[in-house]
């Protein structure tokens, strides 16, 4: 049967308790010492009222700022928004947030998860600069992801490739428009197959705007930052699922299995599209788990995730890696 396709740093403590209404206890994942719903908050002065937990998360601007605090998000426009109004700022000049660390390291990128004890880092609009850029090859050496609320931008240049060699263009500029055509509201892979389909031989016009910068942020530009830099990730105690759809979901840890599956499909998301998107990623992972052959796994792709019109060959690529990962295989 054919595929049918054919379209930190720690700051204390990050979890308040808050009371609320009666009836209103919620029971939540990867943490220790029961639940909400069955009795096991303290009631409120009324009775019966029982205690829910309130996320806090601590966030300054990258560039440098004293320490603000966001609750209250259900997605990443929603908390570009919460940071803006902390630092008084309008929600268009943020670009960009990673956890842990002020540099422009993409391997630190906030993407569908926060750890309940990551510190996040606002990185927000600096210099706009005008690139010409001559096609030289096929390939242009980016990876684009976006960061949810309008912006694409580059998150690793290949090194070696034609973008690599023009020393102007760097890891974290948000592509604002080629040739003249805005981009803003684009989504990653509509950025990335209109680079792939320039026309070879031909020079582009490609409008940046690069994040604002302190001396020392820095990265390497190839891979856009590595580890090792900044603070540790969380502590373990488990994470802030954010959704595009639908409300937050406090987790635990993503398991070995989840973590190996949405590297490989990532890695394959990068291969096929051009684009990096972990939690992409981790939504086409959910959607595969239980698939029992890669027509399922299509059908479901196609029923949540049906504008990216994924190629048969990405799906099956992409039911194959979930299947290693289920087994271990790296």
């Amino acid at each position: 049967m054919p595929l049918g396709l054919n379209r930190r740093k720690k700051a204390p403590p990050l979890v308040d308790n808050e009371e609320a209404a009666a009836g209103g206890g919620r029971r939540r994942r990867g943490r220790g010492g029961g639940g909400g719903g069955g009795g096991g908050g303290a009631a409120g002065p009324g009775g019966g009222a029982a205690l829910r937990p309130r996320l806090v998360f601590h966030t300054q601007l990258a560039h440098g700022s004293p320490t603000g605090r966001v609750e209250g998000f259900s997605n990443v426009r929603e908390l570009y928004g919460k940071i803006a109004a902390a630092f008084g700022i309008a929600p268009a000049e943020v670009m960009f947030c990673t956890l842990n660390t002020h540099k422009v390291d993409m391997e630190k990128l906030l993407g569908g998860q926060i750890g309940l004890e990551d510190f996040i880092f606002a990185h927000t609009r600096g210099q706009r600069k005008r690139v010409e850029v001559f096609k030289s090859e096929e390939a242009l050496g980016l990876t684009i992801t976006d960061n949810g609320a309008g912006y694409a931008f580059i998150k690793r240049i290949r090194e070696g490739s034609v973008i690599a060699r023009i020393p102007v263009i760097g890891v974290g500029d948000v592509i604002e428009a080629i040739d003249g055509r805005s981009l803003v509201g684009a989504r990653h892979f509509e950025v990335a197959k209109l680079l792939k389909e320039l026309p070879r031989g031909r020079s582009f016009a490609l409008h940046l705007t690069e994040p604002r910068r302190a001396f020392d942020m820095i990265a390497p530009r190839g891979a856009g930052g590595g580890p090792g830099g900044g603070t540790p990730m969380g502590s373990g105690r488990g994470t802030l699922r954010l959704r595009a759809h639908g409300p937050p979901t406090l987790e635990e840890q993503p398991s070995a299995f989840e973590e190996l599956a949405v590297a490989k499909v990532d890695d394959l998301l990068e291969s096929y599209m051009g684009i990096r998107d972990s939690e992409l990623a981790a939504t086409m992972v959910e959607l595969g788990r239980d698939a029992p052959d890669p027509d399922a796994l299509a059908q479901a792709l196609d029923s949540q995730l049906g504008d990216f019109a994924f190629p048969d060959e990405f799906v099956f690529d992409v039911w194959g890696a979930i299947g290693d990962a289920k087994v271990g295989r790296g």
